[in-house]
């Protein structure tokens, strides 16, 4: 790490220097919703067309002798601009692969495509004010199979808002209502983060706490996590993003670790 840090340094003082992109103009450095969960208000430029990816994403969950090891080769999100304040989006991963070992040593693995889901994004203020918002309703189609989905459509509404201050620093907040499916029909699920990110040259820096509430009328599960990430910009249309999720009780996944790419053209 002590190698690392100042080769990455070295490539921040060459590369393309930025502010927190959270601009939605044609000629802003890219503006994504990733790394990290948050989402940024920004919206991709009408008739431009975006891509943002994991090259690879891992997580890894378990307990009292069992592990569940969840691997994504790619899951890839397009992104339309429609016009000056909104765009389309579609995520689907086209291969997952759920690996499970049970207490007595059993081991059972399972692969195939992940469920797609359908985004729409509305910012409702400035394209280069300091304080962006946006509505973002989306809808979970269930073309997983069993095992990696839960065969059901679900949907939800977030609310990502941003304000840049001075000296390239940006705070997120995110809100979400969720419509979430169980044994008898559905029930809300609350999402909130909090994320602060620092500009450095080229690079930005990602913290986030994040907390999901699923209130299943059979019991409300709840998830919390530590979210650390670093993005490079080399150029203004293409990002290249490395991250980690921590969790933060039993309930949620010990480690999520991924690559990423974003470009824009």
């Amino acid at each position: 790490m002590r190698a690392v840090l100042p080769l990455l340094l070295g490539l921040a003082g060459t590369a393309h220097a930025q502010v927190v992109p959270t601009a939605s103009a044609a000629d802003a450095p890219i503006c994504t919703d990733r790394p990290t969960k948050s989402n940024f208000a920004c919206t991709v430029p009408a008739g431009a067309v975006q891509i943002e990816a994991d090259a690879f994403s891992l997580l890894g969950t378990g307990g009292n002798g069992s592990r569940t090891t969840i691997i994504a080769v790619t899951n890839p999100t397009l992104k339309l601009g429609l016009t000056a304040h909104s765009d389309l989006q579609f995520n689907w991963s086209p291969h997952i692969r759920v690996r499970q070992r049970d207490t007595d040593g059993t081991v059972r693995t399972l692969s195939g495509p992940g469920d797609l889901t359908i985004r729409y994004k509305h910012r409702l203020t400035d394209a280069t004010g300091a304080f962006q918002l946006a509505l973002l309703p989306f809808v979970k189609l269930p073309t997983a199979p069993t095992g990696i989905g839960n065969g059901a459509v679900e949907a939800g509404l977030a609310l990502p808002i941003n304000y840049s201050l001075p000296g390239g620093w940006t705070i997120t907040l995110g809100p979400q209502l969720d419509l979430l499916a169980n044994a008898e029909g559905r029930h809300l699920g609350l999402t909130g983060l909090v994320n602060v990110a620092r500009q450095i040259g080229a690079l930005t820096l990602y913290g986030e706490l994040w907390t999901s509430h699923s209130l299943d009328p059979a019991g409300t599960t709840s998830q919390y996590s530590l979210d650390l990430a670093l993005a490079w910009l080399p150029r203004p249309t293409l990002q290249f993003d490395v991250g980690a999720n921590i969790g933060l009780n039993p309930q949620t996944p010990d480690i999520v670790g991924y690559m990423g790419v974003s470009t824009r053209f």
